[in-house]
């Protein structure tokens, strides 16, 4: 895609690297641990080899998986600090979804779903990790009653991640523009003036 020079750059080449590591992981985690949580789906371990090769396969993705997202996260965790402006966007949000964002309150880089969503996935993130880590008995032994409720977490933080992304994926293909900045990471003007007006005046310094 031949870049227009007057397009604001988003995303730098080392974020949307870090971005898609997260989500072929997230991929791969959600379709082994699917083939583990009910026989229907368990011919999907035929995509990694076989039943015992997915066994071995699912927490070591999952450990690159919980790596990578610790970066992306300490990289945008200032980003999505909730403001009260993110607040008014939220008590507004109808208006967002009946398409008539314009009178939106001003936002960030990121608006207040974004924010929610973050830190929705931050949680769900920390459960199966660490739950993934109590269930792991490749390492050590722990009371089959805890291996139990950590099970019962990590599934139910899986089917919560599971959600979230599914929400993000149908935000991003629903905003038009917004998959082409996580693509080759840059968005034109004027969708960052309709949809990221705080964050459009401090990259261009464009006060109108």
């Amino acid at each position: 895609m031949q870049r227009n020079p007057r397009d604001l750059v988003r995303y730098t080449a080392s974020e949307r690297a870090n971005h898609w590591i997260v989500g072929i992981c997230f991929i791969l985690l959600a379709l082994s641990g699917l083939a583990f949580f009910h026989p229907a789906f368990f011919w999907l371990t035929n995509l990694f080899g076989g039943g015992p090769w997915t066994r071995i396969l699912h927490p070591y993705v999952g450990v690159v998986m919980g790596l990578f997202f610790v970066i992306m996260a300490c990289r945008f965790a200032k980003l999505n600090v909730v403001e009260s402006r993110d607040i008014e966007w939220l008590k507004n949000v109808n208006k967002m979804i009946d398409g008539d964002d314009h009178d939106m309150p001003e936002q960030g880089k990121y608006n207040g779903g974004q924010k929610l969503l973050f830190w929705g996935l931050v949680i769900g993130m920390l459960l199966i990790v660490i739950t993934g880590f109590v269930m792991w008995r490749a390492w050590w032994t722990l009371p089959v009653n805890v291996v139990r409720a950590a099970t019962l977490v990590h599934a139910v933080a899986a089917v919560w991640m599971i959600g979230l992304i599914i929400l993000h994926v149908y935000a991003a293909i629903w905003t038009r523009g917004t998959i082409r900045a996580m693509l080759y990471g840059t968005v034109t003007r004027a969708w960052a003036k309709q949809h990221h007006r705080g964050w459009y005046r401090k990259v261009t310094g464009d006060n109108d």
